[in-house]
């Protein structure tokens, strides 16, 4: 009996992903609103593509699908049958270029769809925020479908789709980080102000000086491991500008009158940009192509994965996996996000509104466990500009997965270009720009209101 009713509750859940809004008629979820539930589970959707990403791109994969009799061409038979499967055309680095070119074709096909969408009374927020399972069905289509993409010049072009897409992802991050640092700190002073303790402040200039610390210590590690007494003079001078950038947007947010215009600005969003903008340097200098100037260089001939006569190597280095780690956070922070910061909500397209707050309160008071609808007088968010962000972020976990390294026109051959090298010191050199007109904006236009 108890079975039957565990399937009979399963079958309901099943049923909330093909309905126009998920988990309206079940309570597989929290009540919660609409948008932010949306959000999250289009978050998962490429979460989901970057996992079949990671796990094509590691090496040793083929070598142990060829040990499953039957499974990969080559591998044994199984009763006698002779599989023809080819597992090295679906593994490897090309692979991952066909799963950012499929999870960005997906989100792209829904940018273009939701355009100019004003509230949930558009037919097409009905999509939008439901037919879960029939979105999953269309991705995976798509994905199929990018397999059978020839060869030819398409690694090579989707290479530079994948870096313009990184360049603007990078800059998101940084928006993202600037607004996560000013509600933290708000946060904190505003706990100050009303407890009238002095441990939020102090828990505020010990966090700044961790981060500053941080900073500290990587810039001395750049110095010594990716530069040379004699020769990598690139090294040397791009760590030392953007060393000298970060002291100055870091001198700006405390100057009195940025203070005056903008009370909540200080070191502690100060810090964390600069220690952002060290780990993209570092990110950076991880792609020198010069072995001697950068002790982090793999070296990779083959596009596709390590098989039973190559040798291991390791593949992803360590500025790989802090990406790895920044994306998820900032994918998901992007999903759950409501600033009171007026010049990132511009920014960022985004503004949450009090329109659903009497769909909350009913939600509340009902005490059932489901979605509202908060988008009735108006959406909390860009619809479009939410997707855009999704396929910017699926070509920067590409780009990240294969460490920007770029195919030879004969796909054998992996190198790390100077392209990636300068994408990403340009990205850091605009993000700490953008980060100064955060600070400055109230003062160049004071007839604008940035209250």
């Amino acid at each position: 009996m108890g079975a039957c009713l565990g399937v009979c509750s399963l079958l309901s859940c099943v049923s909330c992903l093909c309905g126009s809004a998920p988990c309206l008629l079940c309570g597989c979820c929290p009540s919660a609103k609409n948008s932010t539930i949306s959000r999250l589970l289009f978050t998962l959707f490429l979460f989901l593509g970057t996992l079949v990403s990671i796990i094509m791109i590691i090496p040793g994969v083929e070598k142990e699908l060829h040990k499953l009799p039957g499974f990969c061409e080559g591998s044994g038979s199984v009763l006698g049958v002779q599989t023809h499967v080819d597992c090295g055309s679906f593994l490897g680095h090309k692979a991952v270029y066909r799963m950012g070119f499929a999870m960005a074709a997906f989100f792209f096909l829904f940018a273009a769809i939701m355009v100019c969408v004003r509230s949930s009374k558009d037919p097409r927020a009905a999509v939008q925020n439901g037919f879960w399972f029939f979105k999953f069905l269309v991705l995976v289509g798509i994905t199929v479908g990018a397999f059978y993409i020839p060869d030819g010049a398409f690694t090579s072009v989707w290479f530079y789709f994948g870096v313009v897409g990184s360049f603007l992802f990078i800059l998101i991050q940084l928006v993202l980080l600037i607004d996560f640092a000013h509600s933290w700190s708000q946060l904190w002073l505003r706990n100050a102000g009303e407890s009238n303790a002095k441990g939020w402040y102090a828990a505020l200039c010990i966090m700044t000086f961790i981060f500053y610390a941080t900073s500290i210590a990587a810039i001395v590690l750049l110095y010594i491991y990716y530069t040379k007494p004699e020769g990598c003079t690139e090294g040397k001078v791009l760590i030392s500008i953007n060393l000298i950038l970060c002291l100055i947007v870091s001198a700006v947010s405390i100057l009195p009158k940025i203070q005056d215009a903008q009370p909540h600005s200080g070191l502690l969003q100060a810090s964390l940009i600069t220690l952002y903008t060290i780990y993209v340097t570092w990110s950076a200098l991880a792609n020198v192509p010069t072995q001697t100037c950068n002790p982090t260089l793999l070296v990779r001939n083959s596009t596709g994965s390590a098989t039973a006569t190559q040798p291991l190597t390791t593949w992803w280095d360590a500025p790989s996996i802090v990406g790895l780690i920044i994306f998820i956070l900032c994918t998901l922070f992007i999903s759950v996000r409501s600033s009171d910061h007026p010049q990132v909500n511009k920014l960022m397209l985004t503004e949450e509104s009090a329109a659903g707050a009497g769909s909350e309160a009913a939600a509340v008071e009902s005490g059932l466990h489901r979605a509202y609808d908060n988008e009735q007088d108006g959406v909390s968010y860009n619809y479009t500009f939410f997707h855009l962000c999704l396929l910017l972020a699926a070509l920067y976990i590409m780009m990240t997965l294969t460490n920007w390294y770029r195919p030879d026109e004969n796909l054998q051959v992996l190198t790390s270009p100077w392209t990636a090298v300068w994408v990403k010191i340009c990205s850091s050199w605009a993000g700490l720009l953008l980060y100064l007109w955060t600070l400055v904006a109230p003062l160049v236009l004071p007839d604008r209101d940035f209250s």
